[in-house]
Order: C-alpha cells, then structure tokens, then sequence
C-alpha cells in the first residue's frame, strides 16, 4: 500500500504524487517547480477546484466568505494563521462566495463564513460561523494527515 497522496500545484494545477512522509520537506510541482505549499491559502475559483479540492488526496479546509462580511474578516487572519502552523497536514483554501456564487450554490453554503472540510474531493465536515484560533485547532484536529 503506497503512503503518497496526490495533490494539486496551487500554481499551475498539475496532479502530483508526493509521500506523506516527505510533505515536511517543502515538495515542488514536477510541472512548474514551485512549491506545492506556501504557507497561505490559496484563492479557489472554478477554474482550479477540481485539481485543488476534488483530485486532491490531501484533505482540503475551504473558508467560504465575501468581503463585505465583517465576520468573515474577523475569521480570516484566524484562518491564515492555520494555514502557516497546520500546511502541509491539510490544504487551505478561500473561496470568495460573492465571485464564485455557483460553486457556493453547489455546496449549500446560506451563511459565511462558512469552513468545509474535503477530502478525496467529499465533504467530511462542515462548519458556520467565526472559530477562535483554539476551537479551530479542535475543530480540524481529526482531519490531520
């Protein structure tokens, strides 16, 4: 049984294969050579989703918002800071609900923020509304890799 999961390049979405054992070793897309994590979330649209959510093995944490939300910027340097601590154990993603309504439409999303959890391109989890930097952390805690 192979311990690698396949991923998408946040750069380019190329599908690579990349050992569990060696996410912590900063892995570079074999197509355009930048590093498959930056840190940071990556901006979602409809263009990359398939490649970055629904191909991906490694599990996904998608922050649903809109500018105009206020919660919504109240959650957002919560969900950065995650971002830099928790990649490469998961994958985090912003998807602007305002400039992506189909794809917010797709997934029921009626309030934001809204967070969903993916893995193998599947819902596992979904939570609405603000998180503290510690319920957050409880929150994603089982869905580490």
């Amino acid at each position: 049984m192979s311990d690698s999961l396949t991923l998408g390049c946040p750069h380019c979405g190329a599908i690579n294969r990349v050992s569990q054992t060696r996410l912590n070793d900063g892995p570079k897309c074999g197509k355009c050579k930048q590093a498959l994590f930056t840190g940071e979330p990556v901006a979602l649209s409809s263009d990359n989703f398939r490649a970055l959510v629904e191909r991906s093995e490694l599990p996904v944490v998608v922050d649903f918002w809109a500018a105009w939300c206020g919660p919504c910027k109240i959650m957002a340097p919560i969900f950065a800071e995650a971002a830099r601590e928790l990649e490469p154990r998961l994958r985090f993603a912003k998807l602007d609900t305002e400039a992506e309504q189909s794809l917010a439409g797709r997934f029921g999303i009626r309030s934001i923020p809204t967070l969903i959890v993916f893995r193998n391109g599947r819902e596992v989890a979904r939570q609405p509304g603000v998180l503290q930097e510690s319920q957050l952390r409880q929150w994603l805690k089982p869905h580490l890799v």
